[in-house]
């Protein structure tokens, strides 16, 4: 089987899409050494990075700048390319598939949240946009989810039938696991001047991320640990304070706790299994995730993790996380205090949380979506005969 994959992202590992690609090609790889696989990547003439699996087909795309040269790449070079590579089967790894598919067609849709949320619907181009993918969708062979919250999202939203919809779930990468050298833990404290001891949130500042429910739990938290167990707010700040994207060092002064909260900004990818690995406890309220990778990292890096009821982030944590309301803070405040003065309960929790993380692989992952592939080409080649 010859396999064409959408490698848009493939340069943007920080990004949950970017993630997926990076994640899911050398694990097909490795799954079925007779698969050929071609990555269509944006770019002209860009060489094959270092780390390419073996045997994996670099092709690199010409691409337009700015938003109309993505949805050319999407919509007419890769589709052309794929039919031009002789490609049996071709994968969009994120929601963004042809209308017109020049091959039998897998995309996979992480979430809806364009369609789910109203503050993240966006301009008249961005709903355009949307409308088109959904239509598109449509036409793909087989649509591949990240849980059951978005698969029910998916046919609640999308002209697809129940038998067009898998679930395949993502997993976290090799390199999270539990970091005990202390030299690295100590680097990585001072690189970003963190505390030597500390409860973790590493996410967006978008809105729907809750950043306000946490602040408002640690006007609590605070009260509790008298600056024992600060929060460190990792990741990269809001340009500007909006509605959307609200500024959290604003938010914490005007709630009087700036003195217990830190804001290191972005952090390197290297350094993210050493980071989870420091803190005593890992903060995730989300209120809308198709996935929510970041719990399954913090998990598999033995740190504890309190998270929301909301989406898919239930079927992640299992009974291996708290699991609170994302509009309660009070509980939030409760589940972070308890796990922050209670040994046994965080070693519970570590243990539960490491067996959790290890049900999700990428094995598993690559097993299920060849067999997506396989689906999708005997489909095809059953309604010639």
């Amino acid at each position: 089987m010859r396999l064409a994959i959408n490698g848009w992202f493939w340069h943007s590992p920080a990004t949950g899409s970017g993630q997926t690609v990076r994640y899911l090609v050398p694990a097909l790889a490795e799954e079925d050494g007779r698969l050929e696989i071609v990555l269509i990547v944006p770019g002209g003439e860009g060489r094959p990075p270092e780390d390419l699996p073996a045997g994996v087909r670099w092709v690199p795309a010409a691409v337009r700048p700015g938003a109309l040269g993505k949805l050319w790449f999407e919509q007419v070079s890769f589709p052309r390319l794929c039919r031009r590579l002789g490609a049996d089967v071709a994968h969009v790894p994120y929601f963004a598939s042809p209308l017109d598919p020049s091959v039998p067609t897998v995309v996979t849709i992480h979430d809806l949240i364009p369609m789910v949320l109203p503050a993240y619907r966006g301009g008249p181009l961005v709903r355009l946009y949307t409308a088109l993918v959904a239509a598109a969708a449509g036409r793909a062979r087989l649509i591949l989810a990240d849980s059951e919250a978005s698969r029910r999202d998916i046919l609640a939203r999308l002209r697809v039938t129940a038998d067009q919809v898998r679930v395949v779930y993502l997993a976290p990468g090799l390199q999270y696991r539990p970091v005990a050298d202390a030299e690295g833990l100590a680097g990585v404290r001072r690189k970003y001047r963190l505390p030597e001891d500390f409860a973790l949130w590493l996410s967006g500042f978008d809105v729907r991320k809750n950043a306000a429910a946490v602040l408002h739990a640690y006007t609590w938290v605070s009260e509790v640990f008298q600056g024992e167990l600060p929060l460190v707010m990792a990741g990269a700040l809001p340009a500007r304070d909006t509605p959307f994207f609200p500024d959290p060092r604003r938010m914490a002064a005007e709630l009087g706790i700036e003195q217990a909260v830190h804001f290191p900004g972005r952090i390197d990818e290297a350094d993210k299994p050493a980071l989870y690995s420091a803190a005593r406890l890992f903060v995730y309220p989300s209120r809308y995730e198709g996935f929510g990778l970041p719990i399954l990292e913090a998990m598999a890096c033995g740190t504890p993790v309190v998270t929301s009821t909301a989406a898919s982030l239930p079927e992640l944590a299992g009974a291996a996380a708290f699991q609170i309301d994302p509009d309660d803070s009070r509980q939030l405040a409760a589940a972070i205090v308890a796990l922050g003065v209670q040994d046994d309960l965080r070693q519970q929790l570590r243990e539960k949380g490491l067996q959790q993380a290890a049900r999700f692989t990428w094995q598993k992952t690559a097993a299920e979506t060849l067999a997506a592939y396989r689906a999708a080409l005997d489909w095809v080649n059953s309604a010639v005969r």
